[in-house]
């Protein structure tokens, strides 16, 4: 069992969206779309070549810093703020599996260094191509689209019903 879809969404996704000053319900829905396919939102925080609910790589994580954040100070000092003044020079990349306000700010810093492009009217297909653009690291196949779109689907299901019975 995962974290709830729409408390991730209300209580962390959201938020850090704000704080990097980022309104735009395309990036919340393929934050909490990413979150969903590569972990089932939590259900697993390990995985063959990635780390916590994004799944995020230990090599995509020293990249995003080595070759985006390293040439903005300010948005570096931000991202930075939200790691564990005490954990993160130890263990840099467990703060992925530990944080979440980290993990979605680098989950979005990765789309970002991509120049990932989210229309402003989208749908499960936009957000799919933007994820196997932009998130794998190996060229992505259209059964991972596919699945990515069906997960889509299920997570808007899953977000409308709890919409409803709130």
């Amino acid at each position: 069992m995962g974290i709830s879809s729409h408390e991730f969404l209300q209580y962390v996704i959201q938020p850090t969206l704000r704080q990097l000053g980022v309104q735009s319900e395309g990036a919340e829905q393929l934050l909490l779309a990413t979150a969903h396919h590569q972990s089932g939102l939590g259900k697993h925080l390990q995985f063959r070549n990635g780390i916590g609910v994004y799944g995020i790589s230990e090599q995509q994580h020293r990249e995003v810093w080595d070759h985006y954040l390293a040439f903005d100070s300010d948005l570096a000092s931000q991202i930075r703020g939200m790691a564990s003044q005490h954990e993160f020079p130890k263990a840099p990349h467990l703060e992925l599996a530990t944080n979440l306000s980290y993990a979605t700010a680098i989950a979005w810093m990765i789309y970002r260094y991509r120049k990932a492009y989210i229309p402003d009217i989208f749908n499960a297909q936009d957000l799919s191509k933007c994820w196997r653009d932009c998130f794998l690291e190996r060229q992505g196949s259209e059964k991972d689209a596919a699945d990515f779109q069906c997960g889509y689907h299920d997570l808007m299901q899953s977000l409308a019903a709890t919409s409803l019975a709130a």
